[in-house]
């Protein structure tokens, strides 16, 4: 039987950091992942937006998350000598006079983030624009896909790394601790995407999975230093390859790419680049979102060894760190979770949900 204080299931931006900052501490945890080549982690875009929505309102705690998740990318690129972290900033072009009107608006009131396009045709050798364009900056571009594979790798290297499917009906729970296969833990916590949705201890939560879709497109000559965004948004990638997306369903059958949305994309392409492109893969994927938009952290009301890092939406590769953070801390009695993402806030429906 293998000791260890955590057992983390999943391996996606919320376990991998988890295992960051447990490691940091000096606890030991060991992860159990089966890779998902379409998890919501792998397929993310990796932007860090400060800006969001058509009324371009600041994101829930953005002047905290920014700085946090700029100095711990820098670190764990640091430690494994890599570099998963760009600072950029968006052009966004404005679709309609009225999108026009809102970025006005809200630079007078609140210019945070934003800066006026001063050259209008700045950008008129690539795109079709009719409206002028405004910038957002300073944005942050997570080379997420690099990071889980290089965090991988070395969690493979230390023998921290289980890879299996997670059967919920093979976990035992003792009165203070949890067992699963041949790994026995003070503790397990749940970074598992979409499939905490379906977790006996987890599923009353008010998760709202959603679909998302995006295309990787090869577009030469295009500046890749950049996103340029008009409804959807055009994130450097690779070498000549840039990520186009993404797409919001809240009803969806299935979890495969739609034919509706190449078309969509295809034309919106075709309308707005002026430059040949290629379309080189196509994917969806379910991301973890709840109803209220704040991320799912904590313990059991019922069950003090069962915990949970989740429901980050769109917004993982900037919550994901920090919250990872305030768990770890609690994990090591060392601090205490903001109350709008704490799962205490649900002590109520989950204390009256079966006692597992």
């Amino acid at each position: 039987m293998k000791e260890t204080e955590v057992l983390i299931v999943g391996q996606g931006l919320a376990g991998t950091w988890l295992s960051w900052w447990l490691y940091q501490a000096g606890i030991s945890f060991k992860v159990i992942d089966q890779f998902d080549p379409d998890g919501a982690s792998v397929r993310a875009a990796g932007l860090i937006n400060p800006v969001t929505g058509r009324r371009m309102v600041t994101t829930w705690m953005i002047d905290e998350l920014m700085p946090f998740a700029e100095d711990a990318y820098q670190g764990i690129g640091k430690f494994l000598n890599e570099s998963f972290f760009d600072k950029t900033s968006i052009v966004d072009f404005f679709p309609s006079v009225q999108m026009l009107q809102a970025f006005q608006k809200r630079l007078e009131e609140d210019p945070a983030y934003l800066f006026q396009g001063e050259d209008r045709d700045a950008y008129s050798d690539w795109f079709q624009y009719d409206f002028g364009w405004g910038s957002i900056q300073p944005c942050f571009l997570i080379r997420a896909e690099k990071l889980l594979a290089v965090w991988r790798g070395w969690l493979k290297k230390n023998d921290l790394l289980k890879e299996s499917l997670f059967d919920y009906t093979k976990l035992v729970k003792e009165s203070d601790a949890v067992q699963f296969a041949d790994i026995h833990a003070r503790y397990i916590v749940f970074c598992d995407g979409r499939s905490s949705a379906q977790n006996p201890y987890f599923e009353k939560l008010p998760f709202a999975l959603n679909k998302g879709e995006a295309m990787l497109v090869e577009i030469k000559g295009l500046p890749k230093n950049q996103i340029f965004k008009k409804g959807m948004s055009l994130v450097p990638w690779k070498d000549n390859v840039f990520w186009l997306g993404s797409s919001y369903e809240w009803s969806f059958a299935d979890d495969r790419p739609s034919e509706n949305f190449r078309k969509t994309a295809e034309i919106w392409l075709k309308v707005f680049l002026k430059l040949p492109f290629t379309v080189l893969d196509h994917f969806a994927a379910i991301r973890p979102a709840t109803l209220e938009r704040r991320p799912f952290v904590g313990f059991h009301p019922l069950h003090p060894q069962i915990g949970i890092l989740n429901g980050m939406g769109t917004k993982g590769c900037s919550l994901a760190p920090y919250f990872a953070k305030q768990l770890a801390d609690q994990i090591a009695k060392k601090g205490i979770i903001d109350p709008p993402a704490d799962i205490r806030r649900f002590e109520r429906i989950l204390s009256s949900a079966l006692n597992h």
